[in-house]
């Protein structure tokens, strides 16, 4: 049966695309679960609109702070000690009796969740190669959006067997069981796997073990216009993540199971956007060694198709219209998330998971900001629509601003007494 065995680099990329799964199926569920509390809690839609951004708020503070301890401390300790602290988050989630409680169990989940992407990229750092970056970052993140596709579905089906509240357990068991198969199945060098191969550690990238001292303002500086970016590209996500389930429910009257279904039919174009982006921009680099086309021009192409795509829901208002805008919108989108998340591995590849904190301080941060805003739009004018104007005007910024990301542009640690300046990175 050796044949059929997983390669060693293959399976950290399973468990990392399963944490992925998870970490989403966790963090929008109370997308979904928000007819039931909101309903037994008596919430207005700006209350629910807290609640969905409650997470964000340790969320961002913690990106910076746990893409450098997993730079640190390495990427297994990172995980295991998050895992454990989401999951437990999640299963407090379903203990909530009332909108305190609710917010302080997305707070800690927020917690939980900070460093988990940019811990995620150390791994990525040192156990996939340069070429398929944009590959690992996609296909990794495309499993994200199968838990934002799941999530409606699965919890309105513990709803209505059992209760929203049963929703959060089950979620919190499942992310207990995958911290526990990662303390097995994760070195943090590949060079110390049981099962590594020669093949697979010589087009692996060397890294070095002493990690040096992290320059806070020169990185912080070089990864600013990407975090802008990001931010506009987190906009959209997040008001899709925590508002599309309760569009198709209330801005349609449907019932929750279809509303539910058309949900998921718009997460799952993410997940196509997101797996193709990854293989596009790698095929991009690898055809033409062009970094800035194979990243910053695709972001920018991508952006400008999401605006385009949105932009007959201001138009007119039909549910079908709406499904095919809104599936397209997020596939576009989407598409962004191979090379944006390739984009530190390609600047710092020896601070990649401070560097993808830095970014994702972006989105973390339209986190807070969308679907409170959002919520208080629907609240004051009764337009479910008109939210993703926000959407459109910031992807419009985006389409200029990420020509400014350089990716091609290598940044490098100065030895004592020189300037730390930008390189040209090769590839």
């Amino acid at each position: 049966m050796k044949h059929l065995r997983f390669r060693a680099t293959t399976v950290v990329l399973i468990m990392l695309c399963l944490m992925y799964f998870i970490t989403y199926l966790d963090r929008v569920n109370v997308s979904t679960a928000a007819a039931g509390f909101g309903k037994e809690f008596n919430l207005s839609k700006t209350e629910i609109g807290l609640v969905f951004s409650a997470f964000a708020y340790p969320y961002l503070v913690f990106q910076i702070i746990g893409g450098w301890v997993s730079d640190k401390f390495g990427a297994k300790r990172t995980l295991i000690y998050c895992g454990i602290l989401w999951g437990i988050a999640t299963i407090l989630t379903g203990f909530a009796g009332g909108l305190f409680s609710l917010l302080m169990a997305r707070l800690l989940l927020g917690l939980g969740e900070g460093a988990t992407f940019p811990a995620a990229t150390t791994a990525m750092s040192r156990w996939v190669s340069k070429e398929n970056r944009g590959f690992a970052q996609g296909i990794t993140h495309a499993f994200a959006r199968i838990g934002n596709a799941v999530a409606p579905a699965m919890v309105v089906f513990i709803m209505a067997t059992h209760g929203w509240r049963e929703s959060f357990y089950i979620c919190g068991a499942i992310s207990l069981v995958w911290v526990l198969v990662w303390a097995f199945v994760f070195t943090e060098h590949p060079e110390k796997h049981p099962r590594i191969t020669p093949e697979e550690l010589a087009i692996l990238p060397q890294v070095k073990k002493n990690q040096p001292k992290i320059p806070w303002g020169p990185l912080f500086k070089r990864m600013l216009p990407v975090t802008i970016v990001y931010f506009c590209y987190g906009w959209t996500l997040w008001l899709f993540l925590s508002w599309i389930p309760q569009y198709f429910l209330h801005s349609y009257d449907l019932d929750i199971k279809k509303s539910a279904l058309f949900a998921s039919s718009v997460f799952f174009a993410g997940v196509v956007g997101d797996t193709l982006g990854g293989i596009v921009s790698d095929r991009i680099l690898k055809r033409t060694g062009n970094l800035k086309r194979a990243r910053s021009q695709m972001v920018s192409v991508c952006m400008l198709l999401t605006l385009l795509s949105l932009l007959p829901l201001l138009f007119t208002h039909n549910v079908y219209i709406s499904i095919l805008c809104l599936s397209a919108g997020f596939f576009f989108a989407e598409m962004t998330i191979g090379p944006m998340w390739a984009i530190p591995m390609d600047i710092a590849p020896q601070y990649s998971g401070t560097a993808s904190g830095m970014m994702n301080t972006g989105s973390a941060l339209a986190a807070i900001i969308s679907p409170v805003l959002s919520g208080y739009l629907i609240d004051r004018f009764g337009n479910w629509e008109l939210p993703f104007l926000g959407s459109m005007i910031l992807m419009g910024f985006g389409v200029f601003l990420a020509f400014r990301m350089q990716p091609d542009s290598k940044f490098e640690q100065s030895v004592p007494g020189t300037p730390v300046h930008p390189v040209k990175a090769g590839v």
